[in-house]
């Protein structure tokens, strides 16, 4: 595997597809049990480090994340949890190792597929699957299994965040409305062994969309009126290389390989165990004691330490972190209070100082990296949408002078009468540090009183998608590599539009780019698109384009990951 040691440039045109957001489970888990104390003994240490040695397997153990909100392939919407389904899971294509670390597109449940354009512009799709997939309890996997997923994710009762993954498919549009049944949805088993998708029209990024977790099949008898079934081991069934084989809430996950798996033998770890943590210090801890493999978060304070040793690894990440406004709140359904919060952060100071690897300060929401009409030769989506406001250092005071002129207009000269507001983030050592950056220029520029409050990963998902705040953190990374996975999810009543936005000419502009499969008619769309939401309504306060950072344990080999967020590690190999 590559072993990135500096960050890489963000224009990765030729990136694949990849998720995720925020959650989308709508029940509440069984009783959980106690997570482990954060604090470990010395003696704890070493034990964990010669267990590992002494067992005679191959496990490890990753840390992605606190306690997931879903790990239900239709109803998750965080990168966290659809690592986690990609281990469990697996949709009719999938990601590999293309030898040097990078995850690419492959045929994974079905071992082959045609596209036939038809006359009236629709496109037919159709899968053979392969020979010998199984369920984890044994069951074959049919072309039926995928009819009833696909269904069930279309159908609005699921309520799925992510229904709109699939709204290419020929029927999905009336079946959202309300006007058809879900049976209606152009998915059809020919046989067993067969599928048929006929599209609207020839999607580009259709056959990403198949090796993204909402569209992974799941078994009707064990989800179908239970929604409890992702709790259980006896009715999480998958089709994927792992399977889960106990959940310890608020503790850990774990994963071990699926005897039943069609690719069993070249399979690596004999068991993933994901640790549920949210404390960035305890999750070091963890590290440095070899009880975790693999992580994510590291202490603020402590980045500059390990960048230099070399022992954090920079990687690219298409997305964007950003301020989410209640375009519903009293304080902030008014376009000049949001853009006068937008100007007064000085995204510079946030990147150089408090993330400190390597982020690139945002000047529009779809970041840089993200196709535009002429894809890998051509410039990407940024370049060619241009800026919405100066990031140059020498800019910042401007901005901050008509930060406190819009606010002014707003009739808050100098932030008199401004009431006290909140900032909303999930419990996380470096959000904390972005908030209080950001509560402090507000304060300074505007005049304006911020508070901030932080909630455990799966409450903080819910309120912000029921729309419980006033200013939240958030993130968007691409589900795809095309600028739509960034701009179809603000379409009215859209399951991950978290500020609760709503205008006609923007949702026109979203069905005008989908209307089409011409770049050049696409891309006009979705810039006219982008202008709507960041010139006209500022809806987001968009700050830096993401970057990702990991440390891996030098014992684990062959972990592959693909720039759009899902790391794999059921080929990793021990050294």
């Amino acid at each position: 595997m590559r072993n990135m040691k500096k960050v890489l440039s963000l224009t990765l045109a030729s990136a694949m597809v990849l998720s995720l957001a925020a959650c989308g489970g709508k029940t509440a888990a069984p009783e959980t049990t106690a997570a482990p104390d954060a604090a470990t003994t010395a003696a704890d240490e070493t034990t964990a480090a010669e267990t590992k040695e002494a067992s005679g397997t191959f496990d490890i153990a990753v840390c992605l994340a606190s306690e997931p909100q879903s790990i239900d392939p239709a109803l998750n919407s965080a990168v966290d949890g659809g690592i986690m389904i990609n281990h469990f899971f697996e949709g009719l294509a999938k990601r590999v190792d293309d030898g040097n670390g990078n995850a690419i597109l492959a045929p994974g449940q079905a071992e082959s597929w045609e596209k036939k354009p038809n006359d009236d512009g629709t496109v037919t799709y159709t899968f053979k699957m392969r020979d010998g997939i199984k369920w984890s309890d044994g069951k074959p996997v049919t072309a039926g299994d995928f009819v009833y997923s696909w269904q069930r994710l279309a159908k609005p009762e699921t309520t799925a965040d992510y229904t709109y993954m699939i709204d290419m498919v020929k029927g999905y549009a009336e079946i959202a409305a309300g006007e058809a049944d879900a049976s209606t949805l152009a998915v059809t088993a020919i046989d067993d062994k067969t599928l048929e998708v006929v599209l609207t029209y020839d999607c580009p990024y259709f056959e990403e969309v198949l090796a993204f977790p909402a569209t992974y099949p799941v078994r009707e008898d064990m989800a179908e009126g239970n929604d409890q079934w992702t709790y259980d081991v006896n009715t999480y069934i998958g089709n994927g290389p792992y399977k889960m084989s106990e959940w310890s809430h608020n503790a850990y996950i774990m994963g071990v390989k699926n005897e039943e798996y069609y690719d069993y033998d070249k399979l690596g770890p004999d068991s993933i165990k994901f640790t549920l943590l949210d404390d960035a210090n305890a999750i070091l801890a963890a590290y440095k004691s070899g009880e975790i493999d693999f992580i994510e978060e590291v202490p603020t304070d402590e980045i500059p330490n390990y960048l230099a040793s070399g022992e954090l690894t920079i990687v690219d990440y298409i997305g964007t972190y950003y301020a989410c406004f209640n375009t519903e709140d009293e304080i902030f359904k008014d376009p000049l209070v949001r853009k006068a919060f937008t100007l007064a952060i000085d995204r510079n100071y946030i990147v150089d100082s408090v993330t400190q690897t390597g982020q690139v300060p945002a000047t529009g929401f779809v970041p840089s990296g993200t196709a535009d009409a002429e894809g890998a030769s051509g410039d990407d989506f940024r370049t060619v949408g241009g800026e919405y406001y100066s990031v140059k250092p020498e800019d910042y005071e401007k901005n901050c002078e008509e930060a406190r002129a819009l606010l002014a207009e707003a009739g808050y000269p100098n932030g008199e009468g401004f009431p006290t507001v909140e900032y909303l983030y999930n419990t996380n050592d470096q959000h904390k540090a972005v908030g209080e950056a950001l509560q402090n220029m507000w304060q300074e520029v505007l005049g304006v009183t911020v508070t901030l409050n932080n909630q455990d990963w799966n409450v903080f998902l819910e309120n912000r998608k029921q729309g419980n705040y006033q200013i939240s953190r958030n993130g968007w990374i691409a589900d795809y590599n095309d600028p739509i996975t960034f701009l179809d999810m603000w379409y009215t009543d859209g399951g991950n539009n978290d500020a609760q936005y709503s205008r006609a000419e923007y949702d026109a502009a979203i069905d005008a780019a989908k209307a089409t499969s011409v770049p050049a008619e696409r891309m006009k769309a979705m810039h006219e698109a982008e202008d709507i939401l960041m010139k006209e309504d500022n809806v987001l306060c968009p700050l830096y384009f993401y970057t990702q950072k990991y440390m891996l344990n030098d014992r684990v080999d062959g972990m592959y990951y693909t720039p759009l967020g899902f790391f794999y590690f059921g080929n990793c190999t021990e050294k």
